[in-house]
């Protein structure tokens, strides 16, 4: 039987020490990257964004 390191949100028994970390990483980039990555895309990239997809 695997040894149980705690558990996510949903209850759901992290089961190595690996997914343990999995999960700590995974919420600590979150917390340090959410804000940007939800931040609107500058029109000029759009626009070079655009002009490359037309060649």
């Amino acid at each position: 039987m695997e040894k149980i390191m705690g558990t996510e949100n949903n209850n759901k028994p992290l089961k190595t020490p690996d997914q343990a970390f999995d999960l700590w990483l995974k919420r600590g980039l979150h917390q340090l990257f959410d804000d940007v990555a939800n931040e609107p895309i500058p029109d000029e990239l759009l626009k070079l964004i655009e002009e490359d997809r037309k060649d």
